[in-house]
């Protein structure tokens, strides 16, 4: 009888810039095996300490312009000034292995993921306990100027009117809490019938008395 095998999923987490989302990702990869992250594609300058190919693929305008002429992104967008966008190629492989892909993006990506391959696609959205704490993480990483975070304060307000497009919502009080939280629903999400290949096959055998 065949093994019941299972495809991956793509599993997004979104929040307004300071709820958390990059600190719950790095803790989720390092508690979960069979899990990635995305690599996007960005016209943002690189930082101090990334590396190209590891935490973004550093390109241009112009040849991020050519991947989307050439549908080569599952999904893009315009933040801050930059563009993003995820390489469809490399996704696809990884899904296709029964691994999952996780994706770190905004809502303006996660909507082009559901029109593009929303059997895929399980979204969550971080929100923060309250805007204080929202302002003061912003100021507490350091990275940021008054300028910037006045800015991405501003956005957040904008950034949450969207949590009703996403499957579910965490309020980020505690990291280890949200982790835990997400565990759960990407052990659910991963048992869905409709992700397990050859199910019906399975089920066949069994009916036959294999």
């Amino acid at each position: 009888m065949k093994d019941i095998q299972r495809r991956g999923l793509m599993l997004v987490i979104s929040s307004p810039s300071g709820a958390g989302k990059t600190t719950i990702s790095k803790a989720l990869l390092e508690r979960e095996d069979n899990i990635e992250m995305s690599v996007s594609a960005t016209t943002r300058p690189m930082r101090t300490g990334e590396i190209d190919g590891r935490d973004y693929h550093f390109v241009d305008k112009t040849e991020f312009n050519l991947m989307i002429n050439r549908r080569k992104l599952l999904e893009h967008a315009k933040v801050f000034d930059h563009y993003y966008g995820s390489p469809k190629m490399q996704i696809r492989e990884v899904l296709d292995a029964g691994r999952d892909v996780l994706f770190d993006i905004d809502w303006q990506g996660t909507q082009q993921l559901a029109e593009n391959a929303r059997e895929d696609l399980v979204s969550i959205f971080i929100l923060p306990p309250s805007t204080q704490e929202l302002e003061r993480r912003l100021f507490g990483r350091g990275q940021d100027s008054l300028e910037v975070v006045t800015k991405r304060m501003a956005q957040a307000s904008s950034d949450m009117s969207h949590y009703r497009e996403y499957d579910y919502v965490l309020v980020n009080r505690d990291v280890n809490e949200s982790v835990a939280n997400i565990l759960a629903i990407l052990a659910a999400e991963r048992l869905r019938r409709d992700r397990l290949v050859g199910l019906g096959e399975f089920v066949k055998g069994l009916r036959e008395g294999q």
